[in-house]
């Protein structure tokens, strides 16, 4: 009874650390970090202040969970044909992702932001850029890339103008998903021999497709977007992770 009583204390914990991070999510994404409050995030998750304060020490460390949320929580690199396809496949489900899970999207614009200093957003574009490196060295030792390419050039390359066609999505009201696949179309020639570029989906929606299969996407199982506060206008092989914050 004991243990059985623990760990439904676990269970709980777990669910109510789940919430608030949403909810920060929520309110970081629609008013930045400078104008959150953890008063209006308590009142979005629906749990007191002693509850956040048991999970996370202030804002600032709140914050930075939703800013290493970004790779922690990334959907694991699903096993493919060609670990070129594999690399391809990391921003296009973070694509996909974006559009349906309110922790990326939070964590996202917290990286981006400058106000916060004391944020270490280093940790998720170093996170994305050791994961496209890795997948890009085992594509080398396959023989999938040109002798030329040095692994972690393209990979800073492409995280960084990921983060750019993000941006620029949003200010101009682009999809993203069509803009990330253009961004793949035109760089992956330059790093991939033609055998095995021919060969890749690029194409919009490949996210979704790894994630739900060819069909399309059933009902989406990444986290629902929370209302903003009253007051606010082959062969399984083992996947290939990057070393990254505890959520």
């Amino acid at each position: 009874m004991r243990a059985e009583r623990t760990q439904a204390k676990q269970v709980r914990a777990v669910r109510t650390r789940r919430a608030i991070l949403e909810a920060a999510a929520v309110v970081f994404e629609d008013r930045g970090y400078g104008a959150a409050t953890l008063t209006d995030i308590v009142k979005l998750a629906n749990v007191t202040k002693g509850a956040l304060y048991f999970h996370f020490d202030s804002k600032e460390d709140l914050a930075q969970a939703v800013i290493d949320a970004q790779v922690i929580m990334h959907a694991p690199v699903t096993p493919q044909e060609f670990r070129a396809q594999e690399f391809v496949d990391v921003g296009m489900v973070f694509s996909h992702r974006l559009r349906h899970d309110v922790l990326m999207r939070g964590s996202a614009r917290l990286t981006l932001e400058q106000i916060g200093r004391e944020l270490d957003r280093a940790k998720p574009y170093q996170g994305w850029i050791d994961l496209h490196t890795a997948l890009l060295v085992q594509a080398k030792e396959h023989g999938e890339l040109l002798p030329h390419v040095d692994p972690s050039e393209p990979s800073r390359l492409v995280v960084g103008a990921f983060a750019g066609l993000n941006v620029m999505s949003q200010t101009l009201g682009l999809d993203l998903d069509r803009e990330i696949s253009a961004l793949y179309t035109s760089v992956l020639p330059s790093l991939v021999v033609p055998a095995v570029a021919a060969r890749l989906d690029t194409a919009p929606g490949r996210g979704a497709r790894v994630l739900h299969g060819p069909d399309g996407p059933p009902p989406c199982d990444c986290s629902p977007p929370a209302q903003p506060p009253s007051q606010s206008p082959p062969a399984p092989r083992e996947p290939v992770g990057a070393t990254a914050p505890a959520n």
